[in-house]
């Protein structure tokens, strides 16, 4: 017989989860082997578990599905990652995919592509929601992107610093102390030129990283 295709969930909505996991173990080539409510739970189940497929919700807690896809492939690279979100914006199709998920599924188009889409990015093949397609083949790589030079710390720090968090907060966050999250944040806004906490916010915005 051959061998299932393993499975990790990402959600943070339980129901949702369930629902999936229903779809998918249905399957005779299909195995969910285990659920992660949070992008920090997913990077840890992919490094321990080594799941062949990862179905990710772009909009997860702690770690947005983008920065997490990074982590897990960081760790594990043979990861075949396949991103879900509501959204069709070319920003977040353009930053899941640099960031190494191998599909990206529109969640409108969940009942017809999701089958599709595990078993194309479970052979090491790219899947694309016919929605954003276009778009992606217009836009992806086409210029070169300073968010690319900033380390994982400090996309860490920037995403905390969009979500409205204060230095001390992310300071215990990330058990560091002040000054550092302090240089992490003027090392962020030299490398991105920009010049204020609202230019900030609005780049973390354009880039998918908070809501």
């Amino acid at each position: 017989m051959p061998r299932k295709i393993r499975i990790l969930l990402a959600d943070d909505h339980a129901v949702v989860r369930k629902g999936f996991r229903l779809i998918l173990n249905q399957e005779p080539d299909m195995e969910v082997i285990a659920e992660a409510g949070t992008g920090r739970e997913a990077v840890r189940l992919a490094l321990e578990l080594r799941p062949d497929v990862i179905v990710l919700d772009i909009a997860m807690p702690e770690i947005n599905g983008v920065e997490t896809t990074r982590r897990i492939l960081e760790g594990r690279p043979e990861c075949q990652i396949l991103i879900l979100s509501m959204h069709k914006d070319p920003v977040y199709v353009r930053e899941s995919l640099r960031a190494g998920a191998k599909g990206y599924l529109v969640k409108e188009s969940i009942d017809d592509d999701l089958l599709r889409a595990v078993r194309a990015v479970a052979s090491g093949n790219g899947f694309l929601s016919p929605e954003v397609s276009r778009t992606v083949l217009e836009d992806y790589q086409q210029t070169t992107d300073p968010f690319d030079s900033l380390t994982a710390r400090e996309r860490e720090v920037l995403q905390l610093l969009a979500d409205g968090k204060v230095a001390k907060e992310i300071a215990t966050a990330l058990d560091v102390s002040v000054f550092t999250v302090d240089a992490h944040r003027g090392r962020i806004m030299k490398k991105l030129g920009l010049r204020s906490s609202t230019e900030l916010v609005k780049f973390a915005m354009r880039k998918g990283l908070t809501q």
